[in-house]
Order: C-alpha cells, then structure tokens, then sequence
C-alpha cells in the first residue's frame, strides 16, 4: 500500500485532558509531514459500539490510503491484542475489540495483524496509554511508507460486535438494539435500509416499533414533516432507521439510549 500522510483521529478521549495532544505530538515527531484530521473525540467514554460506528460512517468519505486511529480502549492493558486492519483501500489501527466490525462487514477484502514489532513502539510503554506509546507510532510509521506485514503477522480470529445486526424472529418480526443516541437526541438503531428496504420504498408497508414500552407507527422522510415535538422515524444519512423528534430529543422523550431493546414488527 503506497503511503499518503493522512492519518484520522477517532477517540473517547474528549478534549479536555492531554490525550489527544500527546498523540499527535508522537505521530508529529516520526512524520512531521503528516497530515492530521479528527474525525470526533466525543466517542461515548468506553463505548466500542459507538466507536466502531463513528469510524464505519466517516472512513468512506476519505481518500484510498488514509491511515485511521481508533482509540476507544476499555480494555487497555488487558489480554485484547492491537491490530493493524487492511480493509478496502484503507488502514485502520486501534485494539482488537470489535472497534472495526462494521468495517469487516462492509469490506470484501480484509486482513488483520496482530502489532507485534515492539521496535516501532515509543518507549517505555505505558500500560495505560496504549493510544500514544502503540498505535500512535505505528500510524505515523504507516505513513513514512513501512509495508503493513513489518508490524506483524495475520490473524483470523480477531474480534467482532455481537449484536451488530437485528435478530429476525419472523418474516415479519425482528429484534435490534439502539447503536448510539447522537447529539440531538436522536436514536440510531441497528435497522439498516440494507437488511429492511422496505423503509425506503415508495409505499412503506405499516410497521410498528417498540422502545421502552412505547409504539412508534410513523415514517417520516425529513424532521420538518413531523408536527413539534413529534417522536417518529426517519431514514437517516448513515442507512440506518432513526428515532426522531422534531426540535427536540428523542432520547428524552422514551428515556432511551444505547443498547436498549427495540422490536420492529411489519402489520
């Protein structure tokens, strides 16, 4: 893979604290060319669900060769392994959690390797700080044009996010769960437009959802179309059914967030 100096930025880390700061301080010291660009630093703190779709919705959108850093890390320290992902035309380096499921999914042409090449770590290496002794070195190194297979061996049992897809009960019956309650307040399941085309046909067939032991039976196709304060759903930019309400959020409004249940049931 030829080397370009982009390299994203995904993390829990917020801004508050030094993290971040530190990271690209490293990535700045090995390839002071580099060209670095945050992708979000409000990932929800330990969330690997939210993680792995933040990254799944803002890679495609980025040129063949970027180098993206993930960082939402729970388990820093621990048995989980860092891994180096190749996937499409695109790099991807953060811990083997499930951080890169939606990648795995969505790309045909995938291979991981477990980061073994110490050499290229900056040292000592923290226990804690994974995200600036391990990975941020080897993004840096990935972008000075060091081949992926100098960084370690292949592996095919990396980890993958259980539940990322809805559990069908019936033909007209399935179960999900909310990815991630957004900023405004709006409720992202794991309905996509790719598993239930019905949503974006021109005749919606009747549906119901059910979240927190409330209905939902309406589709609208922008927020404006439902009345104020309105709790419906919407086909969002990421193909994914949403949980909205119009000028308010619907994450209030059901009391609801990630990983509650949700039933879709097809009328």
């Amino acid at each position: 893979m030829p080397a370009r100096n982009i390299i994203t930025i995904t993390t829990d880390f917020g801004v508050r604290d030094h993290f971040v700061g530190a990271m690209k301080g490293v990535i700045l010291t090995i390839n002071p060319e580099a060209n670095l660009l945050d992708i979000s630093h409000d990932v929800a703190s330990y969330s690997v669900v939210d993680g792995a779709f933040t990254i799944a919705q803002a890679y495609p959108y980025f040129p063949p060769e970027t180098v993206h850093l993930v960082v939402v890390d729970p388990g820093v320290g621990g048995e989980r392994r860092p891994i180096l992902v190749q996937a499409g035309r695109h790099c991807f380096v953060g811990p083997d959690n499930g951080v890169f499921s939606f990648i795995y999914e969505r790309e045909e042409r995938v291979t991981v390797r477990h980061i073994t090449a110490a050499h290229y770590f900056l040292q000592p290496v923290s226990r804690t700080f994974h995200g600036r002794d391990v990975f941020s070195p080897i993004a840096a190194w990935l972008t000075k044009g060091i081949d992926p297979s100098n960084f370690g061996e292949p592996i095919t049992d990396y980890a993958r996010l259980a539940r990322l897809n809805p559990t069908m009960e019936s033909e007209h019956r399935a179960h999900g769960i909310v990815l991630k309650a957004d900023k405004f307040g709006n409720l992202i399941t794991n309905f996509s437009i790719a598993h239930f085309p019905q949503f974006v046909q021109p005749e919606t067939p009747a549906f119901q959802l059910e979240i927190k032991g409330q209905q939902l039976t309406r589709l609208r196709k922008t927020y404006a179309e439902g009345a104020p304060g309105e709790t419906f759903a919407i086909v969002g930019s990421s193909g994914y059914l949403e949980i909205v309400s119009n000028g308010a959020a619907a994450s209030q409004a059901l009391k609801a967030g990630s990983g509650d249940e949700i039933v879709l049931t097809f009328r």
